[in-house]
């Protein structure tokens, strides 16, 4: 498996016209390689900008795994419907943070019946029993709350504000790869630049202590819609 920025599929003219102006050869800064995702950007939504990592480690390997969550200081400027599965004085406390859908078997059953109008689940420790009946269907889609990242928690409110700021789940593929978003093309370079930052902070952090060599092996970044490009990876480390 390769990084997005590794190969370019043949697609649409202006996907190809994009791919045009990069240098398959270059390893970009990160500076710059943000600013040349604006310049080729002419879609007519507001694109994701992607990170991908290949990380000098094997997931396979249960002492190997890397996964954890970045709170990024300048948000992902993703609007996120946020699931609160909770009962009593724990409804009010999601509701009060802005939690966009709150309650307990009712929702339950409504997921059960189809129902997944939203992005991000967050349950309370005495509602996981009867989460566990849906995880079959929460699970593949990257729904199932877990403990490890924040969204089974008695404190339903912090959790739904973070989530609202802009936090994101990292977790590394089979390959060995982490993708991630890091805000959108309308947000100034500057801003990207520090969500990055502040993502590469997290995964340096999180390094396994089984994992031998280098742990970063390669960076690329992309947008919704453009094509990748390779990053430098060791200065995109040295910039921090």
């Amino acid at each position: 498996m390769v990084l997005r920025g590794d190969y370019m599929p043949k697609s649409s003219k202006r996907y190809n016209a994009n791919y045009g102006q990069i240098d398959c050869d270059k390893r970009y800064e990160v500076a710059e390689a943000i600013t040349l995702l604006k310049d080729m950007s002419k879609a007519k939504f507001d694109e994701t900008v992607e990170v991908s990592i290949r990380l000098g480690v094997d997931p396979k390997k249960s002492d190997q795994m890397v996964r954890g969550v970045c709170k990024l200081p300048n948000g992902s400027g993703r609007k996120v419907r946020i699931l609160v599965l909770a009962k009593g004085e724990k409804v009010d406390e999601a509701k009060q943070a802005g939690a966009d859908f709150v309650g307990a078997e009712d929702m339950v059953e409504k997921i059960k019946e189809g129902w997944l109008d939203f992005d991000k689940v967050i349950a309370t420790p005495d509602m996981m029993p009867k989460v566990g009946p849906i995880a079959r269907i929460l699970g593949p889609r990257g729904l199932m709350p877990n403990p490890k990242v924040g969204t089974v928690t008695t404190d339903v409110a912090k959790a739904v504000q973070e989530e609202k700021a802009g936090r994101v789940e990292f977790r590394v593929e089979k390959a060995g790869i982490v993708h991630a978003a890091i805000g959108k093309l309308s947000f100034d370079a500057d801003k990207l630049q520090e969500n990055f930052v502040a993502l590469m902070d997290n995964i340096a952090k999180l390094k396994p202590a089984a994992a031998k060599g280098t742990y970063v092996k390669a960076i690329s970044f992309s947008s919704t819609m453009g094509p990748g490009l390779r990053i430098d990876a060791v200065k995109a480390q040295s910039s921090k």
